[in-house]
């Protein structure tokens, strides 16, 4: 628990960080440089105002220069890789299990962050994170269960993008690839949680709007984050539960 309590601070670095990578990289924008400004006026952000979910809150979510509203996503994106990587510590300890379900926390915080904003998940983003992620697994525990959770978790969405080409992209596609390196089997319960809940927007919209919500398309990313932090913490426990329900 002490540990997990010491990685907040770090983590929410990197959540600040995540921020500038979602703002910067659909952009095509170097991550490094320039240092961090207002989108709006382009005053340069001071070290106080940046100041991972502090400087938000004293500034009342608003541009000290020019008062632009400053969307609450970024607190978010801080305080969800914080409680995501002190769950990882807590839940792994201090091990390479630890390093890569933190490092995977940290892609699925940063692919929900661009596909709620700007409704695309990078190349840049998931596609180095594959290949980082499944080369750990495998260097940890040598099996083909990765790369063919990969393959097979890509291929079903692949399938259902030919299927229903509105329903999702390719960006969803790719990310299932990282979903599968990280989580092997019960990448099946990524899938399913995501699906599920993606169905309550879903039904909403359809609700309020009627045919019209066959044109209101719902970022599909966030939801199979979601699934993923669900699998992740808690997928093997609810294979075993399914099985047993199965038996």
């Amino acid at each position: 628990m002490e540990l997990a309590a010491l990685a907040l601070v770090p983590a929410l670095a990197l959540g600040s960080f995540l921020n500038v990578v979602a703002a910067r990289v659909p952009r095509r924008v170097s991550i490094v440089t320039p240092a961090s400004a207002c989108l709006a006026c382009k005053a340069p952000i001071e070290w106080r105002d940046n100041i991972p979910l502090v400087s938000w809150v004293l500034l009342r979510g608003r541009c000290r220069n020019c008062g632009t509203p400053i969307s609450p996503l970024y607190p978010a994106v801080e305080l969800a890789t914080a409680l995501l990587v002190a769950a990882c510590v807590l839940e792994f300890g201090l091990s390479a299990e630890m390093l890569v379900a933190s490092f995977f926390c940290a892609v699925l915080v940063a692919v929900t962050a661009t596909d709620l904003t700007h409704r695309i998940i990078p190349n840049r983003i998931v596609l180095p994170a594959f290949v980082v992620i499944l080369v750990a697994q495998t260097l940890i525990e040598p099996s083909p269960e990765w790369v063919l959770a990969a393959l097979g978790a890509s291929g079903f969405l692949f399938l259902a993008v030919l299927a229903y080409p509105a329903g999702m992209g390719m960006g969803d596609v790719k990310l299932a690839l990282v979903m599968g390196a990280a989580l092997g089997k019960t990448v099946a319960v990524a899938l399913m949680v995501g699906m599920f809940t993606a169905l309550v927007p879903a039904v909403f919209l359809l609700v309020r709007h009627g045919s019209k919500a066959r044109k209101m398309g719902i970022p599909f990313g966030p939801f199979l984050a979601l699934g993923s932090v669900v699998a992740l913490f808690a997928g093997d426990q609810i294979v075993d539960w399914y099985l047993t329900l199965l038996g």
